[in-house]
């Protein structure tokens, strides 16, 4: 009996999410994501699947962010026609996030028709919202705790992640080996969400490296974003923040809510221009057992902004000379609303755009962190006038003394170690770390590497 695991994505880079398990013709995807953020990554999106999509018994999701299921619509488009594994708060979340991508591709492919800035005549959607729609058809909820069969010889058990609502660790028994794949982990201790479960055996293990070469700041996070918003305010100008519509903008109500009740944020008002984030805030709202918020307590949190639910409305947001925080998707500046009100804010110098978490290579986001004198966004280059800051505290992932913490809950090594989802400088860095504290055998694989579990 041979099984293999095959590394579609998430190798190499911290996005595009696909880990393929075979055995006698037998194939089961776990998580299907997008790359995103450097150019020679987004193009592997259209490239053709390396397998048959119809060759796939099963998907397995770990949770609903793009780079780890936004893929999936191609897939079902493509051929796939077996069933989609997931918990329920990821289906449920996958059924804002997914229609809304393929619905913001379509969007942006109109736009760029209109404007003639693509390369591309005529500039076509990766897939669109009825793609979508057609992939949220396959899904199935499992339940956390449970052994679930998914294809003949396997089987899961999901155990909670932290990190975004629903988000999964998963146990997987694949014909007598027992895989774990960490997802995306999230930070011990977060005011939000729960911690990541520990999982005490592994005899292979899939983790990811995120922040495989870094620390969060210990600065408390509302302390930073109060002086952050003060000193705009002051000037003048008004604050845009870039923020996952799942997870990080739930996180920046919460801090902003509770600053307002304490009296140190005043008065500025607060605008949530995303219908996504929107939608995800109920969704929050209803699933209390994902996260350590009650429902009371959520209302509350979520009551401080403004919600923003027509494109004419955010329009005019950027005419309102008055200071003000805008939260708008996306979280790394790649597509969305927030694209308009940073064209129209970062040219303010009294102006600020604050980030708020991890910005993948080749990303608007990462760029502007890093110096960036102008950005491009439509087509156009816009001189970088703002203020830019990063709040990374607020990410959703666990960092490098968080990973070695839930690494630490295993009683015995893996046989192998393999180390994904990250930039190669925190995938090696991580590998270094693991082996000098626990003297695991560990693995970077490279994009497509395929490896042999005896």
């Amino acid at each position: 009996m041979t099984r293999k695991i095959t590394f579609l994505g998430g190798a190499g880079t911290v996005t595009g999410s696909k880990y393929l398990l075979s055995s006698a013709g037998r194939r089961v995807l776990v998580d299907c994501g997008l790359f995103q953020g450097l150019k020679q990554l987004r193009l592997r999106n259209w490239v053709k699947f390396p397998i048959p999509p119809s060759s796939i018994s099963a998907v397995i999701l770990t949770h609903a962010h793009l780079d780890h299921a936004g893929y999936l619509p191609a897939l079902v488009r493509d051929g796939f026609t077996g069933q989609v594994f997931a918990s329920h708060g990821t289906q449920e979340v996958s059924g804002i996030i997914l229609p809304d991508s393929g619905m913001l591709q379509e969007r942006d492919a109109e736009f760029a028709n209109k404007h003639r800035f693509s390369k591309h005549s005529p500039a076509l959607p990766l897939y669109t919202a009825d793609d979508a729609a057609k992939a949220l058809e396959r899904f199935v909820s499992v339940p956390f705790g449970q052994k679930h069969e998914v294809a003949p010889g396997v089987t899961i058990t999901l155990r909670r992640a932290g990190h975004i609502l629903g988000a999964s660790i998963v146990e997987c028994d694949f014909e007598g080996l027992k895989l774990v794949f960490s997802g995306d982990l999230g930070q011990f201790g977060d005011p939000m969400m729960v911690d990541p479960e520990l999982i005490d055996t592994a005899d292979y293990l899939i983790v990811e490296s995120t922040y495989g070469n870094r620390k969060h700041d210990a600065v408390d996070p509302e302390a930073a974003l109060l002086q952050i918003v003060k000193r705009t305010v002051e000037r003048g100008g008004t604050i845009v923040v870039p923020a996952f519509a799942i997870g990080r903008a739930q996180t920046l109500l919460y801090h902003l809510s509770r600053l307002r009740k304490s009296g140190r944020l005043g008065n500025v008002p607060v605008f949530l221009d995303s219908p996504m984030a929107t939608d995800a805030t109920d969704l929050l709202t209803a699933h209390p057992e994902d996260h350590r918020l009650s429902a009371e307590e959520c209302r509350a949190a979520f009551a401080i902004a403004h919600i923003v639910r027509t494109p004419t409305e955010s329009k005019a947001l950027t005419v309102e000379p008055m200071p003000k925080i805008i939260i708008s998707a996306s979280g790394m500046a790649t597509g969305g609303r927030v694209l308009h009100h940073i064209k129209h804010y970062v040219t303010d110098p009294n102006s600020t755009i604050l980030f708020a978490g991890f910005q993948a290579a080749g990303t608007r986001g990462a760029a502007m962190i890093a110096g960036a004198e102008s950005v491009k966004i439509h087509g156009s280059y816009f001189p970088v006038k703002a203020q830019v800051e990063n709040l990374s505290m607020l990410s959703a992932h666990a960092d490098v003394d968080g990973i070695l913490r839930w690494l630490h809950g295993f009683k015995q090594p893996p046989r192998v170690t393999f180390i994904t989802h990250g930039e190669p400088t925190a995938s090696d860095a991580l590998r270094h770390r693991i082996v000098e504290e626990l003297g695991w055998n560990c693995v970077v694989p490279e994009h497509m590497q395929r490896a042999t579990l005896a």
